[in-house]
């Protein structure tokens, strides 16, 4: 008798549960999608960023020299916010925030090799919350 009792709750309850879910993804479908693509969806142009951050950019075309240590090191993509690449593929860069007593939210990560000549370049004024693709 319980177990029949078990197995309708079950039924009801792993239907309402599979509802919920595909309301929530009906409407809101850019969450769902967001979080299956790894792709950067938004773009800004070079000329549209800080005028910190172009210098930075200009600082990786040249291959330096770099204002602090961090710069040029290996980003691990973790939040895979960005396409899915080797290991090593992507580096970070620190673009400078006035009056910043430390390095800073912002961020330019660029990937390919050799890295003075990237493929692609992505700006973050989030720490890594977010970023836009380069264009230029």
């Amino acid at each position: 008798m319980h177990s029949d009792r078990f197995s309708q709750w079950w039924r009801v309850s792993s239907k309402l549960g599979l509802a919920i879910f595909v309301a929530a993804a009906v409407s809101v479908p850019g969450v769902v999608q967001a979080r299956e693509s790894s792709g950067v969806e938004a773009t800004v142009s070079l000329q549209a960023l800080p005028e910190q951050a172009r210098e930075t950019e200009k600082l990786i075309r040249s291959g330096g020299p770099f204002p602090y240590a961090k710069d040029g090191t290996v980003f691990g993509n973790r939040e895979r916010l960005l396409p899915r690449k080797a290991r090593g593929y992507y580096r970070e860069y620190t673009v400078r925030t006035p009056g910043a007593r430390n390095r800073g939210a912002r961020r330019i990560v660029c990937g390919g090799e050799p890295p003075s000549q990237p493929e692609a370049c992505f700006y973050t004024a989030d720490h890594y919350a977010s970023f836009q693709r380069i264009v230029k």
